[in-house]
């Protein structure tokens, strides 16, 4: 009997693949029709640049979970049923992906991409799929209905702006979403929840190709920014397996893990606590929450003088720091309560150390 990890990497090649070849096309499409993202005071690139090189990673995902699907009921006569849960995700990452493409080609006003990612949200209370149980965190278990509702959109559309805010320099919103989705991949593989290893590969397999393009992809030819399709779309996706993960002993859920609310507090943690800072800094400067400027991390480390490949290699160095730090606290015994208080001072002093050194280069 073929394994499922096959059927794991053929979803992960697939995806891979199909993206490979289709961001050429995307990107040929981009420069013809003049849909560029063009420089201006807060950005760090100095020429116009596609970018539509998201615009793919649906279609990606719904390839890479359809082949390996396929393969599962043809190789072990398998199938998988699909919840509520499941369903509702497809229709709110489609919300998500399509404000996202009207946003990159005619432009939105934040708010009402905002209005939208608040509907989207909301699907996922509707068929029970939210926050319920805070395993222990600051002794909490479970919680009542009327803060697990609000509780759970607000950390849904918190995961999505954060992941579209944090790509602002080549490489580093793929990169962060590529760690996570793999990890998410493994992680569903060993509860044998295969069907979430199927959507976290695939869309695992699409920002890979992604990164190469976006990384090392010549300006004028096949250099691409996945835009808001791309980035929206990975936060939505990212915040329903993020959720689905942490749920035990329910209808939806898996069974009972003391580290799994840790576990998804971990992957989204940086991301998510940069948008916090962020928001906050700006609401005490007297400006609007959705402002644009440079304060978010990777602007503040190369302010310090650090090109953009040094920079993202210091994020995503932090990044795996606080994912290590946080599973040896755990295993070492440590309550979850103290872990994210040493995650929230890790983080804090890292800007504080960021900011010393930007002043020593002034």
């Amino acid at each position: 009997m073929i394994p499922h990890i096959t059927y794991i990497i053929a979803a992960f090649m697939v995806s891979l693949i199909f993206s490979l070849i289709g961001i050429p096309f995307i990107v040929k499409v981009c420069n013809s029709k003049g849909l560029l993202d063009f420089p201006n005071s807060r950005k760090v690139h100095k020429q116009g640049i596609p970018r539509l090189g998201g615009l793919l990673f649906m279609p990606s995902l719904g390839l890479g979970v359809t082949v390996s699907l396929l393969l599962v009921y043809i190789g072990l006569n398998q199938s998988f049923e699909w919840g509520i849960s499941s369903v509702m995700m497809v229709v709110g990452a489609f919300m998500i992906y399509l404000i996202g493409i009207i946003d990159d080609v005619k432009g939105l006003k934040a708010s009402h991409k905002f209005v939208i990612q608040l509907i989207a949200a909301l699907l996922f209370p509707l068929c029970n799929l939210m926050i319920t149980n805070l395993h222990g965190l600051f002794g909490i278990y479970e919680i009542p209905i009327w803060a697990s509702y609000p509780l759970t959109v607000f950390v849904i559309v918190l995961i999505v702006n954060a992941m579209n805010l944090i790509d602002g320099i080549d490489g580093l919103a793929s990169s962060l979403a590529f760690l996570i989705l793999s990890s998410y991949a493994y992680l569903y593989y060993e509860l044998n929840a295969f069907l979430f290893s199927f959507i976290s590969v695939s869309l695992a397999g699409a920002t890979l190709a992604f990164f190469f393009f976006n990384m090392y992809g010549k300006v004028g030819r096949l250099k691409t920014f996945m835009g808001d399709s791309g980035s929206l779309f990975l936060g939505y996706v990212i915040a329903y397996l993020a959720i689905k993960y942490q749920m035990s002993n329910e209808p939806n859920g898996f069974p009972y893990r003391e580290e799994s609310l840790l576990v998804s507090f971990t992957l989204v943690f940086l991301p998510c606590i940069d948008v916090v800072r962020v928001a906050i800094q700006r609401k005490l400067k007297g400006k609007g929450m959705f402002d644009a400027d440079k304060t978010h991390i990777h602007h503040c480390i190369m302010q310090m003088g650090l090109d953009m490949h040094q920079t993202l290699a210091v994020t995503i160095t932090l990044f795996l720091a606080i994912c290590l730090i946080n599973y040896g606290l755990y295993v070492g015994g440590m309550q979850t309560a103290y872990i994210v208080g040493i995650d929230l001072g890790i983080y804090g002093l890292f800007i504080w150390i960021v900011r010393m050194l930007k002043l020593g280069t002034t």
